[in-house]
């Protein structure tokens, strides 16, 4: 029965699981998390602990970069494969970077807006990053070494002609945007849980106490602003994360027509209501829990359990032949592919499953006397082999010099092309040096207009901010003072708001700052940490008027 164990590194937690297939029907039979100090030593416990060390372990890569090209849709894989190669070392020499330092694996998808032409998800980790995620592993065979962003697909069910976006809320936030079952663009912000867990950290001084906070606090919604759970004391660490986290992919979910699901998944799954919260910003998209498709209908199972380790479990299944084969960057060495080949035996299975010595052959590779049969054949493979690729190779020596004549030929003409353009140029430069002048005077009336403008405006500022502010404020939050500041940021004067509020409970001022930067009334909305007077807490909330 086919095996495999997923582990999930990040930057504190190690998440594993083991899955088992038994006539196409997947099974995890354990799974844990660890916070980890000594990543190596934890890494070989728990494949001791599982006893995994001869199944296929897959492992997320570490810090994968993804870029995207456009290459034309009607070029031959050879062709189109030298073009994606073109494009990396241009990105590579843009960015200052050493392609042979990096390995890449790329995705081809038909580009939704130029039908002509084909979308490529290129993704490249550096090789020592490979190389140290190997050296971890002592005691297993590690089978995949694959991107997250890309796995977490796999325990989807994802139907056909459905889109749908999977956020997957870590360390940072990935959101992979799946296209009619196909991977179409994948998304990496830095708003996280990492953020969340390190402020819960200094407070408490334990990773893991941070997570078993995180999994017993539930989020307020519209429908429960009034939460007293003292649990929820760190609610002022998670909401603001959670909302950046909206804004980005609000901001992504636009540039498509239709998505039908978002599926939440990732450490930020522990927060109780992280779906209730979603689904409040997006309306027109179903947001759920992402659980694996073949656990959702078993009664035994807890699967609030089997959510914590999703990454996991859908890295295990990239061992068992799920997933993007192309995506592996733990590619077998020559050595293990030839030492396969040599100790190959080949036999097939008469009536009964036993052996059959009629149709059994082996390879032992020693030409010594009378050749076999099977080893006549390997022979005139061999020689076939050979005879094709002196044709290849006289072949590809012409065809080299044919397209080096017409390299030169090019060259030529680019030159003769450049000296035409810069000529353009000439003209160019005298033509935008008489448009400084003009320019100049034009900014400069520019600029008492908006002085003039600006000083119009700011009569009615604050009483028209207050008459927006009444129909977001909580009915339990009172408003103490509000006072506009004018600040000179870059060169440019904002109008800096500060009020200060009071309520009986911190989730209302909580609820209120959100509500408040969701709104757009202020730009850059911050506040301090409530400060207890009496029965109230207090806080300060500041930010610019737009």
């Amino acid at each position: 029965m086919p095996e495999s164990l997923g582990i999930s590194i990040t930057n504190q937690v190690i998440k594993y699981a083991k899955v088992t297939k038994n006539n196409n029907q997947l099974d995890v039979t354990s799974f844990g998390i660890k916070f980890y100090d000594d990543l190596e030593k934890n890494i070989n416990q728990i494949i001791s602990e599982t006893n995994s060390t001869n199944i296929p372990i897959c492992i997320n890569t570490k810090d994968e970069k993804v870029d995207y090209f456009s290459v034309f849709g009607l070029l031959n894989k050879n062709d189109t494969r030298k073009t994606i190669n073109t494009e990396f070392e241009t990105l590579c020499s843009d960015k200052h970077l050493n392609p042979n330092a990096y390995e890449g694996k790329y995705i081809i998808v038909n580009d939704v807006v130029n039908k002509d032409r084909n979308k490529v998800i290129y993704i490249y980790e550096s090789k020592n990053d490979i190389e140290e995620i190997v050296a971890q592993v002592k005691r297993g065979k590690i089978k995949t070494i694959t991107p997250l962003a890309t796995s977490i697909a796999n325990i989807a069910d994802i139907k056909k002609g459905e889109n749908v976006m999977i956020v997957n809320i870590e360390d940072k936030t990935t959101i992979t945007t799946i296209l009619n079952q196909r991977i179409y663009n994948i998304d990496t912000i830095p708003n996280g849980m990492q953020e969340v867990i390190e402020k819960i950290n200094d407070r408490e001084n334990s990773y893991s106490k941070a997570y078993e906070i995180c999994k017993n606090t539930t989020i307020y919604t519209m429908e429960t602003t009034e939460n007293d759970d003292p649990n929820n004391r760190y609610l002022s660490f998670i909401v603001p994360t959670l909302f950046n986290i909206v804004q980005e992919v609000r901001k992504i979910k636009d540039n498509y027509n239709k998505i039908d699901k978002i599926y939440l998944t990732g450490l930020g799954t522990a927060i109780n209501n992280v779906e209730l919260y979603f689904q409040e910003y997006f309306q027109e998209s179903k947001c759920e829990v992402l659980k694996p498709y073949f656990a959702v209908n078993n009664s035994k199972i807890n699967m609030k359990d089997f959510i914590e380790v999703n990454s996991a479990i859908a890295l295990a299944m990239e061992g068992l032949d799920y997933g993007l084969k192309s995506l592996n960057f733990r590619a077998s060495s020559w050595k293990e592919d030839l030492n396969a080949l040599l100790h190959s035996d080949v036999k097939s299975l008469g009536k009964g499953k036993k052996e059959s010595t009629r149709n059994s052959f082996s390879f032992d590779w020693n030409l010594k006397g009378e050749l076999k049969p099977s080893e006549m054949w390997l022979v005139r493979g061999c020689v076939t082999v050979l005879l094709i690729a002196i044709i290849y190779s006289v072949c590809s020596v012409f065809l080299g010099r044919q397209i080096s004549a017409k390299t030169q030929e090019a060259q030529e003409v680019t030159a003769d092309t450049n000296r035409q353009i810069s000529a353009v140029n000439a003209d160019d430069t005298k033509v935008l040096e008489k448009t400084q002048d003009y320019e100049s005077f034009m900014a400069e009336l520019d600029d008492a207009s908006s002085q003039a403008e600006s000083k119009r405006s700011r009569k009615n500022q604050i009483p028209t901010l207050l008459n927006q502010i009444v129909y977001i404020i909580p009915k339990s939050v009172q408003l103490t003072a509000i006072n506009n500041t004018e600040m000179v940021v870059d060169g440019v004067t904002r109008q800096h708001i500060t009020i200060t509020a009071q309520s009986t409970k911190y989730e209302q001022l909580a609820y209120f700052k959100a509500r408040l930067s969701n709104s757009g009334y202020l730009d850059n909305v911050t506040s301090t940490e409530g400060t207890k007077e009496n029965e109230y807490v207090v806080v300060t909330i500041e930010g610019d008027l737009p």
